[in-house]
């Protein structure tokens, strides 16, 4: 058995939880991710929207905290591969992926004010 993997599924859980732990605690903008993915969730049972509308906001809040998490380990790669120096190319890297987690982010509140904005317009206009 490699070195590298783990022996249980509990150990693994464990690597697991102190991954989302670690992105929790050094990364603020996976901070701010999640206090708007509660905020969504508050205003989706606020709104009583349909579970498979609830489904997919979470999808959609998941994916960004996801995301931001991939961009983060790869800028500690490159951050280690440059030993914290400059580079042109670790910038684009960098770069392309914060790229990402804004497509990411930008896609999930328009889907979040898609359902919620059809759920105002039908009380709004059910009065």
């Amino acid at each position: 058995m490699n070195k590298f993997q783990s022996r249980s599924f509990n150990r693994s859980l464990m690597f697991a939880l102190n991954g989302v732990r670690l992105a929790f605690r050094s990364q603020r903008n996976f901070r701010k991710h999640l206090v708007i993915a509660f905020l969504t969730f508050a205003i989706a049972y606020f709104l009583k929207i349909s579970v498979v509308e609830f489904c997919i906001i979470i999808f959609a809040n998941a994916f960004v905290l996801v995301i931001e998490m991939i961009n983060s380990v790869v800028e500690f790669v490159i951050d280690a591969y440059y030993k914290n120096k400059w580079a042109k190319l670790a910038k684009l890297a960098k770069d392309i992926g914060a790229g990402a987690v804004l497509v990411s982010a930008c896609t999930s509140a328009l889907i979040s004010l898609l359902i919620f904005g059809s759920k105002i317009y039908e009380f709004y206009y059910s009065l």
